[in-house]
């Protein structure tokens, strides 16, 4: 049972955090944390663990969705296909042309010092960037819920229900993925209002 929760990035936190990552010492790469997270609904654990070989086809060219295998994602079975949004397939390629990946069993975050980066690091950049831009109570699992939120939010314009945003979550059960989404009071007015 999810107790405290992280927060959900409104639209303006989203943009003082992409602003900011850009000012980084590793802007493309934190360009690139934060959309696995904001725009893929990543975890901490699955950014640190995901490799070129997950994000590309066959040729070696950038793929049309992120194939997450059980080994990177949370639990056995938590693994799955999201799709690779625009706005990331771009960070990517861009993050990929300075980092000049060969392999596909590379890591896409790397370090300075490591190619190989723990989840407590992905844990620690977000804790590090929350922190010094004061959003309160946001942590790695911020950009997740906002994913996760969002595309409940939105799935409906599209034809799909929330099955699809519980696919996309990758939880076993849909009473999880609400657990994630946040709740608008200002919409269930403007649905009661529209009956």
């Amino acid at each position: 049972m999810l107790t405290k929760q992280a927060k959900v990035l409104t639209k303006a936190q989203q943009a003082t955090l992409a602003t900011f990552v850009e000012q980084t010492r590793s802007p493309e790469r934190n360009r690139v944390v934060v959309l696995l997270s904001l725009r893929a609904g990543l975890r901490a654990k699955e950014i640190a663990a995901l490799t070129w070989g997950m994000v590309t086809d066959a040729e070696g060219g950038l793929a049309d969705v992120i194939s997450l295998t059980n080994t990177a994602a949370k639990g056995n079975n938590g693994g799955g296909t999201i799709p690779i949004s625009r706005e990331l397939r771009q960070a990517l390629k861009n993050w990929r042309e300075i980092t000049n990946a060969p392999e596909c069993q590379d890591r896409i975050i790397i370090t300075e010092r490591a190619t190989v980066t723990s989840a407590q690091v992905i844990v620690n950049l977000f804790a590090d960037w929350y922190r010094r831009l004061g959003f309160d109570g946001c942590s790695s699992h911020s950009g997740r819920r906002t994913f996760i939120t969002n595309a409940a939010r939105n799935i409906g314009k599209f034809g799909g229900s929330l099955r699809d945003v519980q696919s996309l979550a990758r939880h076993r059960s849909l009473a999880m993925t609400q657990r994630y989404i946040e709740q608008n009071s200002d919409a269930m007015r403007k649905v009661i209002d529209s009956l």
